[in-house]
This record gives structure tokens, C-alpha cells and sequence, in this order.
């Protein structure tokens, strides 16, 4: 049986898997292979470089460094309306989360983690989902978290990458074709809420993206082989609220989620 770890994309609800990996690595549940996406490249990464308990601290202290105050964006508020202006694509450098990666994952090749890693972009000049297996963990990490508006384009060697949750935010397709035949699916909630019709213009983007995320991630499940095995691990702690551009900011109740999605997850591993 090969175990695959495939973490899907949310922004600031990517602590949620903490919680999930904490319950999964108790239960001494190791991944063969681990694919991330967006915020889950950066969970995943971690995890491909420690896939043992030490890393939930290690996790766990990031995520509450960020909720006390250390913000992966960082700028003040006039700073970001001039950089809004005079770029014209994003509100936010990209500074403070390059340092932040190369703070914990600087120097490491993809190719060198001790387990299989894989992290997924959006490759602007082609129009299709790039795969990162070789190269700096941090580049592709910082590819595959560019959140369109927010962030701007990761240039790599003369290409142009944005969110990898564009393309593929839970890539369960992706770690069957690696050979996986065990999943555990870990996911941030928001496909277990109920989409409504956009009352307002800038909601319209928000609920096109789902609409698409949703259906390739159902669409990937129903068509999986009878010989894998798929557990989507509950997340808890995440509301629909979270789905708005202030909240992607809001790194409030950290804590909370990940214990309160480790709770969850452990009452499903048990039940298994």
C-alpha cells in the first residue's frame, strides 16, 4: 500500500491540517508520497521534510507566530494602496512570505526531501497546471501560494506562475497517477459548505472559482479506481465567513481550529 497525503489549497484555514497531520502522525500514519496545493504546499513541504509528531510543533508555531501578530503580508495600510495603484495586479509583496519560506525551508531541493513531494502552479504563458518535481522548495512553495490580487506572479527561470488552486486544489488525481493507493484527503471545509448565487459584484469571482474547484475535486473522487482507498479528513473551526477577501487576512482563532479539526479527525481515524 502506498500512502499519499494530498493537501488542498484555503489561505489562512490552511491550519486546519495541522490538526489533521497531528492526528494522522499519532496514529503513526506516514506518507510515501505527499502532494500540496497553495497553502497545503506549504503544510505539505513541512511535513515532506519531517514526516514525523516534531514537525506539529514546528507547524504548530508558525501558524500561531502569524495569528500573534507576524503577518505573512505585512504592509500598512497606505503601502498597499500605493502598491495596488502603481502595479496594477496585487495589494501585497511578497517579501514577507519568501522570508518566512526561507526562514524554515531555504537551500532545500525538492528532489532531497525524504519523502516524495510534488506542489502544483498555474503557469501563466501556457495556460495549464504546472507540476514542480525538482528545483528550490521555496520557489515552488511561493509559486503555488500567489493568490491572484493579493500576491504577484512568481517568476522562475523566465516563466510566470500564480495560486496553484486555480488549475488543481486537491490534486487526488494526481497522487493516484504517482501510484498512491492509499489517500488521505486533507481539505480546509469550504467544499462541505452550500454555495449561493453572488449578490454582489465582488462575490462573483469568489463563487466562479468554487463552482470550478468543487466540480474537478468531485468529479477526481467519483472517478477514482475500486483498488484506492480515500478517507477526506473533517475539517472544523470554518464558516463561510472565512471565504472573504478581509478574511484572508484575518488569522484570528488559529488555535481553535486546529485543535478543535485534530479532535475530528482523531474520532474518524478511530472509527476506521
Amino acid at each position: 500500500m502506498t500512502t499519499a497525503f494530498v493537501l488542498g489549497g484555503g489561505g489562512v484555514l490552511g491550519a486546519v491540517e495541522v490538526g489533521m497531520l497531528r492526528a494522522l502522525l499519532e496514529r503513526d500514519v506516514r506518507p510515501d508520497l505527499v502532494l500540496g496545493t497553495s497553502v497545503g504546499a506549504l503544510n505539505g513541504a513541512m511535513v515532506a521534510r519531517e514526516p514525523s509528531l516534531a514537525v506539529i510543533d514546528r507547524l504548530t508555531e508558525i501558524w500561531l507566530e502569524v495569528s500573534s501578530g507576524r503577518e505573512v503580508y505585512g504592509d500598512r495600510p497606505l503601502r498597499t494602496v500605493r502598491r495596488a495603484v502603481s502595479s496594477g495586479t496585487h495589494l501585497f509583496s511578497s517579501s514577507p512570505l519568501r522570508q518566512r519560506l526561507d526562514d524554515e525551508l531555504g537551500g532545500q531541493l525538492i528532489e532531497d526531501l525524504p519523502v516524495r513531494f510534488q506542489t502544483c502552479a498555474a503557469h501563466i504563458e501556457s495556460a495549464s497546471e504546472h507540476w514542480f518535481e525538482r528545483g528550490p522548495v521555496v520557489d515552488a512553495v511561493l509559486a503555488s501560494a500567489a493568490v491572484p490580487g493579493l500576491l504577484p506572479p512568481v517568476e522562475i527561470d523566465g516563466q510566470h506562475f500564480l495560486d496553484g488552486g486555480m488549475v488543481n486544489s486537491i490534486p487526488v488525481a494526481r497522487a493516484v497517477q504517482l501510484g498512491a493507493t492509499r489517500l488521505f484527503v486533507l481539505q480546509v471545509g469550504r467544499i462541505d459548505r452550500p454555495l449561493k448565487p453572488p449578490q454582489r459584484p465582488w462575490e462573483v469571482a469568489r463563487v466562479s472559482f468554487e463552482i470550478a474547484r468543487r466540480h474537478r475535486f468531485t468529479r477526481e473522487m467519483a472517478e477514482l479506481p475500486e483498488t484506492v482507498e480515500a478517507h477526506v479528513l473533517p475539517a472544523r473551526g470554518t464558516s463561510a465567513r472565512d471565504d472573504t477577501m478581509r478574511a484572508q487576512r484575518d488569522f484570528g482563532s488559529v488555535e481553535d481550529r486546529i485543535e478543535a479539526t485534530y479532535a475530528a479527525t482523531c474520532d474518524y481515524l478511530d472509527r476506521l
